[in-house]
């Protein structure tokens, strides 16, 4: 990257990192595989034709700095090529005392991991992959407020780069285009009875996937899909992070900061106010939502009277 328009001989290359030319013509057709953009062949030499798309380090530590996640000159951030989940990398070193602003992305995951065991697809340098640790000081009882504020953190991040999207908050860790998914959430933590010791916010991103495994063709959609252009993961990141350092920074230090949370997801979600649903969970049931309630949670106003929905697949119905 630092010669990107110079055109640099396979031997040049070899004497640079102490290795043959045929191991460099290897490493080569790794790096395109990856997504890499190398013009070039061995005799002639090689160069790069654009920035590559990868979610590195060096790539995102400048438009961090300032935020909990541009700490020690990106030091915190943990970019992997192929991992099974980021939430697990992450927990396993929040458990280990990994600083918070810790950052995990994969280009790949194995394992990625939804709410309720449900699998998430994650297509090779196509989507953001993303885990976050943070430490705030709370009760567990508030870290749904954490789901809800990294769902604004999204929206927030997609919409400054392309302002005209309409992007809908599906309670609790959802964002939909169009009534399909596109984005979700996955919040998990570590704590006692009265305080957090460590929250891990996964974000996982369909950026710029054209094509979805069957199972997910009817319900999943991507930006590229939804806008017809081709999206830079290395600015959306970069603008995630930022969006989340600013929610989470607004959360712990702002007085008032979660009620403002609460209402405004109520604004931007089509299905928490006056929509009919159906919870799908131990206790299945059918109402008319009205809203969240003070820690975040669904109020739905059934037949047998006013329910608090606290986990389960919520599913929008019809409207009134």
């Amino acid at each position: 990257m630092d010669n990107a328009t110079v055109v640099v001989s396979g031997t040049k290359i070899a004497e640079e990192i102490g290795t043959s030319r045929s191991e460099v013509w290897r490493l080569v057709q790794q790096l395109r595989a990856l997504g890499v953009d190398v013009v070039g062949h061995p005799a002639t030499g090689y160069r790069l034709r654009a920035v590559p798309d990868l979610l590195l380090p060096e790539m995102l530590a400048r438009s961090l700095r300032g935020t909990i996640f541009g700490q020690q000159a990106g030091k915190l951030i943990h970019h992997y090529y192929k991992t099974g989940s980021t939430n697990t990398d992450a927990m396993l070193a929040a458990a280990d005392g990994a600083p918070e602003g810790s950052v995990f992305l994969a280009e790949e995951q194995l394992a990625g991991r939804g709410r309720s065991a449900h699998v998430w697809h994650s297509a090779r340098s196509s989507g953001i992959y993303c885990s976050v640790i943070l430490r705030p000081e709370m009760p567990p009882s508030d870290a749904l407020v954490f789901s809800l504020a990294a769902g604004l953190a999204v929206s927030s991040a997609v919409m400054e780069i392309a302002p005209l999207l309409t992007v809908d908050l599906k309670w609790p860790n959802d964002l939909l285009l169009d009534g399909k998914k596109f984005c979700g959430i996955l919040t998990e933590m570590n704590a006692e009875a009265t305080r957090v010791r460590y929250l891990v916010v996964g974000i996982g991103i369909n950026v710029n996937q054209t094509k979805f495994p069957s199972e997910l063709r009817e319900s999943a959609t991507s930006l590229r899909v939804a806008t017809g252009a081709e999206w830079s993961r290395i600015e959306l990141c970069a603008a995630l992070l930022k969006s989340l350092d600013r929610e989470y920074r607004s959360l712990i230090e702002a007085a008032g900061s979660r009620a403002a949370i609460l209402r405004r997801f109520e604004a931007s979600s089509s299905m928490v106010r006056r929509q009919k649903i159906r919870v799908e969970d131990d206790e299945k049931f059918t109402g008319i939502s009205e809203g969240l309630d003070e820690r975040g949670f669904l109020r739905v106003k059934t037949s047998a009277g006013m329910q608090t929905v606290i986990s389960g697949t919520v599913r929008v119905v019809g409207k009134l």
